[in-house]
């Protein structure tokens, strides 16, 4: 009986020191911390897009088929061209060439037109400004260097700067614009706009002064510049609407020249 107290006392100990390792076994490892820093407000990585949704993509898709398409078909008086021209010259008179240097500024005009209405453009009228200018210079640059570059032909021979259109550049450059400025107000902004546009790249092939590759390659660099500097703008002074106080119309300054006034309204 004496060893009767002994013999549990040792069993407890036995029992103890073998929970004591079975605990030992299944005790869980430490947390990784080697990378808590690298996203600590657990924001799940950004999935890239594909580059055809890309932002870049998007921009110079459609100005690449028309620029392409113009380029290929660039030949002169032979193939589409010369169709194009016979039917033209069948259907429709020479028009005065004072219409085309009027017409592909009406873009701009509808621009001011309805900035002056109260419509809200995307930007306002100083950053509308800057873009305009930024894409000018990108169409000028990029039109006039390919003009020198490919010497083509007019089809009226009146010199070797056809290819490609710089008026239809223009006014696609201008109906762009609009339609980018005004596409979340109404998509008819930009109908209009590039109704104008076409009636320019109409009238240079009525007037015999440019193929029909020349128009389309034409339109092509003007959507393309108008896209380049709404890519490349960056320059905005932060969400502050400004310049509501510019206005813009149209202004006639003789020999057939015509363009654009700007008013200025200072505010305290």
């Amino acid at each position: 009986m004496k060893l009767l107290p002994l013999r549990l006392a040792l069993a407890f100990s036995l029992g103890t020191a073998a929970c004591s390792s079975i605990h030992a076994q299944v005790a869980p490892l430490p947390a990784d911390t080697t990378r808590k820093y690298e996203n600590p407000g657990g924001i799940p990585a950004a999935v890239k897009q594909p580059f055809f949704k890309s932002k870049l993509f998007k921009a110079v898709a459609i100005p690449t088929v028309l620029i392409t398409y113009g380029a290929i078909t660039a030949q002169g008086d032979a193939g589409v061209n010369r169709d194009a021209r016979t039917f033209v010259q069948k259907q429709f008179r020479p028009v005065n060439t004072m219409i085309d240097n009027t017409v592909i500024f009406l873009p701009y005009v509808e621009l001011g037109a309805v900035a002056l209405a109260g419509v809200e453009s995307r930007n306002d009228r100083i950053n509308t400004l800057l873009i305009i200018a930024k894409g000018e210079a990108i169409m000028l640059a990029s039109t006039f260097a390919v003009k020198y570059l490919a010497h083509e032909t007019r089809p009226n021979g009146q010199d070797n700067l056809s290819f490609p259109s710089g008026h239809t550049a223009q006014a696609f450059l201008a109906a762009s614009i609009v339609h980018t400025e005004f596409r979340d107000k109404s998509q008819w902004y930009g109908v209009g706009a590039y109704t104008i546009a076409t009636s320019v790249a109409a009238l240079r092939m009525i007037n015999d002064k440019h193929w029909q590759s020349d128009v389309v390659a034409g339109a092509g660099f003007g959507i393309l510049s108008a896209h380049l500097a709404y890519l490349s703008h960056r320059n905005r002074w932060g969400r502050k609407s400004i310049g509501r106080d510019i206005g813009m119309t149209p202004a006639y300054f003789g020999s057939g020249a015509s363009g654009v006034s700007l008013t200025w309204r200072p505010t305290k």
